[in-house]
């Protein structure tokens, strides 16, 4: 079994270079907004651990934007395969679509944020990650996931 907790990685494109790293600094001058995935790790579901408990921790820096956890049941998962996981204590976002869709939108700082800040969920889980995304100015110093 691989270790019970992992810092998430996201892959960075500069150019014809990209690069993988804990930490990612959003350095674009304009207000632009942007959207990155982490690369997956493993949840308790891959190695059929009942329990399914699950952390998330997480610590930004003058950070403007969404964060939120995706998972999925799926052993060779694709795009569509993903699914915003409700955070526990959390003051989780929903918004709801012409038709009625309620979806949850995660973890919103409307304002520069620094904070350290860790949720529990529960599932069981094949694969995790997390999703950053209307984000404007800042930094994600890290996400870790513990199972």
């Amino acid at each position: 079994m691989s270790a019970l907790s992992q810092n998430l990685t996201f892959r960075v494109t500069n150019g014809n270079t990209t690069t993988s790293s804990v930490q990612v600094v959003h350095t674009i001058s304009t207000t632009d907004a942007l959207t990155l995935v982490s690369d997956p790790v493993k949840g308790n579901g891959y190695f059929s651990n009942g329990a399914g408990l699950h952390t998330v921790f997480w610590k930004i820096t003058g950070f403007v934007g969404s964060v939120e956890v995706q998972s999925t049941l799926a052993s060779e998962p694709t795009d569509r395969d993903w699914f915003t996981v409700k955070l526990i204590n959390s003051d989780t976002y929903y918004t709801a679509d012409t038709s009625g869709l309620v979806t949850i939108t995660g973890q919103q700082y409307s304002t520069a944020t620094s904070i350290s800040k860790s949720y529990n969920f529960i599932g069981n889980f094949i694969w995790i990650r997390a999703k950053i995304s209307n984000w404007t100015q800042g930094t994600v110093n890290f996400i870790s996931i513990n199972r």
